[in-house]
């Protein structure tokens, strides 16, 4: 998880210049938004782990709003009078957090998801899934290069997407997993899903 960060963050601070406002790849967020929409699922996937007991069946319960129609909703938010150094500041802190709780977790804690109940581990994979993926959609409205380790995305598919095809490209892979693009033999998907669940639970 701090890996995956560490890889947005210096991407991220290579955006010198940009305009932060225009959209996000395919998005209807700006690249501010999509930023603040990741640094706030990082967040959220830690907060769903701290409480002793983590609810099953619904999201701590915080007060999520949007900054206006259409954009992401979210708790958390960048001051924008910060720029673009203290968004990327929010998002290592973010970041920052869910890894330390997955390090802290006790292995046989279980806590929601919209796709399912999941352990520490699974919401440290989810995590790394919306860095890389959010990235991608950031990188293409900034004009920056962001091509993440292959390593990394199979590891993640293996954990989350289990139905994901094993003999291509895995950054090509993980994009066509989470409906961003096409690999040979596969069309891009309409509709997708991860599963959190620990092995042996799914």
């Amino acid at each position: 998880m701090q890996y995956a960060v560490r890889l947005a963050v210096a991407a991220l601070r290579s955006a010198d210049g940009a305009d932060w406002d225009v959209n996000a790849g395919s998005l209807e967020w700006s690249c501010w938004e999509t930023v603040e929409h990741l640094a706030d699922d990082l967040f959220a996937y830690a907060a769903q782990l701290g409480p002793e007991k983590p609810p099953l069946d619904t999201e701590v319960a915080f007060v999520w709003s949007r900054k206006r129609p259409g954009g992401p909703s979210n708790v958390i938010f960048a001051d924008r009078a910060a720029g673009a150094g203290g968004l990327v500041q929010v998002l290592e802190a973010c970041g920052a957090l869910l890894t330390a709780m997955v390090r802290t977790a006790a292995p046989g804690v279980r806590a929601h998801h919209g796709f399912g109940v999941s352990d520490a581990e699974g919401f440290a994979a989810m995590g790394v899934v919306e860095t890389l993926v959010h990235l991608h959609d950031v990188a293409e409205g900034l004009g920056v290069g962001w091509t993440p380790d292959a390593g990394l995305c199979d590891r993640v598919l293996a954990r989350l997407f289990p139905d994901a095809p094993t003999g291509t490209d895995r950054w090509p892979t993980l994009l066509w997993a989470t409906g961003r693009g096409e690999i040979p033999g596969h069309a891009r998907l309409t509709r997708w899903r991860w599963y959190g669940a620990p092995r042996g639970e799914q």
